[in-house]
C-alpha cells in the first residue's frame, strides 16, 4: 500500500531534501513550508504520516501535533529538530508523536523510521479490516450485555485452534449462530461447515450420516455415500445436540476425534480428515454422564473449550437491541414499516421470563410485525400470557385446594421455567411426552416457541 507523507519545515532546502528522499523510496509526499499551511492541507485531505519540524514560527511543531491528533487522530506524526533535549522528546511522544528524528537527518535513518511506522498503519488497516469482517460475521448475534461480550471475546481468541468447542445453554438462546460465527472467524472460513443434528435422526441411521458408507454396504446402500466427517474435511463439523448420540456410537466418535480418521462402513480403508470439531447441547451433560447416558471420556474430550449461553431473561439490556434487530429483519423480509414498539409493548417484553430465550423473541416480533396495521406495535399484538411477570413470579404460590386443571398447568409451567423451555427435559421429569406438554400449551394458549 502506498502511503501519504505531509512533510512541514520552514527551511526550504531541507523541505526539498526531505521530499526528493521520500520520492525516491516511493512515498506518495506533499510538502509546505509553515504551520499554518500544513493545518489548512490536513483539514482538507487525510496523511497517512506528518513529518515535522519542532522549531518554526507563528505554529511551533508540538502546537501542530496536538492540532493534527485533534483532527485526525490515526495520522502517525514524526517530530525533527535540530535542537532536541530529553524533555522536548518525552513531551512530544507524550501528545502521541510516533518518533523524534535529529537533524541533520540521514536518509538511512528516515528509511529505517519510515519502515517501522508504516507497519504500525499496516497493522491498523488489517485490524480494522478484522473488526469490519467480525461484525459481519456477528451481525445474527446481537448483545452489548457484559455477558455477550465474553462470547464474543471467546469466539476471536479461540478461533483459529483446532481445539474442540462445547457450546451449551438453553432451548433457544442461539447455539448454532455461536458455532457458525467460530467458523467464519476462523482460518477455516472457506472450508465447509457441516451441520449434524444428532436428535433429528433416527439410532441406526447416525453412524452412516457420520461416516458415511460404501455401496452394498447393507440392503439400502445403492451407490458409496461419504458422511458428515468427511464432507466437513478442511472445516468445521458441528455436532448438533451431542446428548442425543447413541451410546453405542459414542466409543467410535471419541476414537475419530482423537485420531482423526475413520473408515466408512463396509470398508476397510481409512480416511484422514482436517476438522474443526463444535458440539452443543441443551441439556446437563453431567447428568447424563450420571445417568450413564453419555460417556464421560468423551464429553472431557469435547468440553476443551466451553462456551455457555445465558438464558435471555439474565441479560435483559439486549431485549431492545434484539427487537430492533428483529423488526428491521421482519421489516424487509415482508414489506413492511414497522418503527418499534410502544412503550407499554416493551415494558411487557422486557419484564417477561423468556423460557424459549431468543428464538421466542423473533417468533413473536415476527407475528407482531406481520399482523401489525399501523408503524407502532403495542402490547395487544402480544399474547395475553406474556404479562404474567417477571421470571420466577409468572405464577402464585401452589395454594390448597386446587382443582386438578389448575394444578396440572401449575407444575406444567412451573417445571418448563426450571428447564429454560427445554419441553423434553420437563416432559421426562413430569415422566409424561413432550406431545402432551404441547397440546397443553395450546389448551392454554401459550405460545410455542419451538
Amino acid at each position: 500500500m502506498k502511503y501519504s507523507i505531509l512533510v512541514v519545515d520552514d527551511d526550504k532546502l531541507v523541505n526539498e531534501f526531505l521530499v526528493e528522499t521520500l520520492r525516491r523510496s516511493g512515498y506518495s509526499c506533499r510538502s509546505v513550508l509553515s504551520g499554518e499551511e500544513a493545518l489548512l492541507l490536513v483539514k482538507e485531505q487525510t496523511f497517512d504520516i506528518v513529518l515535522t519540524d519542532l522549531k518554526m514560527k507563528e505554529i511551533d511543531g508540538i502546537t501542530l501535533l496536538k492540532r493534527i491528533k485533534q483532527i485526525s487522530p490515526d495520522t502517525v506524526v514524526i517530530m525533527m529538530t535540530a535542537y532536541g533535549t530529553v524533555e522536548t522528546a518525552v513531551k512530544a511522544i507524550k501528545l502521541g508523536a510516533y518518533d523524534f528524528l535529529l537533524k541533520p537527518v540521514l536518509p538511512e535513518t528516515l528509511e529505517h523510521l519510515l519502515s517501522r511506522a508504516t507497519e504500525i498503519l499496516n497493522l491498523r488497516s488489517e485490524n480494522e479490516i478484522l473488526r469490519k469482517d467480525l461484525a459481519h460475521k456477528f451481525q445474527s448475534i446481537i448483545g452489548k450485555s457484559r455477558v455477550m461480550k465474553e462470547v464474543f471475546d471467546l469466539i476471536q481468541s479461540v478461533a483459529d485452534a483446532r481445539s474442540t468447542v462445547m457450546i451449551t445453554g438453553g432451548s433457544g438462546t442461539g447455539k448454532e449462530l455461536v458455532a457458525r460465527a467460530i467458523h467464519y472467524s476462523s482460518n477455516r472460513k472457506d472450508g465447509p461447515f457441516i451441520k449434524l443434528n444428532c436428535a433429528a435422526l433416527p439410532e441406526n441411521l447416525v453412524e452412516a450420516e457420520l461416516f458415511g458408507y460404501e455401496k452394498g454396504a447393507f440392503t439400502d446402500a445403492k451407490k458409496t455415500n461419504r458422511g458428515r466427517f468427511e464432507l466437513a474435511d478442511g472445516g468445521t463439523l458441528l455436532l448438533d445436540e451431542i446428548s442425543e448420540m447413541p451410546l453405542n456410537l459414542q466409543s467410535k466418535l471419541l476414537r475419530v476425534i482423537q485420531e482423526r480418521e475413520f473408515e466408512r462402513i463396509g470398508s476397510s480403508s481409512t480416511i484422514a480428515v482436517d476438522i474443526r470439531i463444535i458440539a452443543t447441547s441443551n441439556r446437563n451433560l453431567k447428568e447424563y454422564i450420571a445417568a450413564g447416558k453419555f460417556r464421560d471420556d468423551l464429553f472431557y474430550r469435547l468440553n476443551v473449550i466451553p462456551v455457555y449461553l445465558v438464558p435471555l431473561y439474565e441479560r435483559r439490556e439486549d431485549i431492545p437491541l434484539l427487537i430492533e434487530h428483529f423488526i428491521n429483519k421482519y421489516n424487509r423480509e415482508n414489506s413492511r414499516r414497522v418503527s418499534g414498539l410502544d412503550q407499554s409493548a416493551m415494558t411487557l417484553l422486557m419484564s417477561y421470563h423468556w423460557p424459549g430465550n431468543v428464538r421466542e423473541l423473533e417468533n413473536l416480533i415476527e407475528r407482531a410485525v406481520v399482523t401489525a396495521r399501523g408503524p407502532v406495535i403495542t402490547e395487544d399484538y402480544f399474547p395475553a400470557e406474556l404479562a404474567l411477570g417477571p421470571a420466577g413470579d409468572e405464577l402464585p404460590s401452589l395454594q390448597i385446594p386446587m382443582k386438578l386443571e389448575e394444578g396440572t398447568k401449575y407444575l406444567i409451567l412451573k417445571t418448563l421455567e426450571k428447564y429454560n423451555g427445554n419441553k423434553t427435559r420437563a416432559a421426562e421429569v413430569l415422566g409424561i411426552t413432550t406431545r402432551t406438554i404441547r397440546n397443553k400449551l395450546a389448551e392454554y394458549k401459550i405460545l410455542d416457541p419451538d
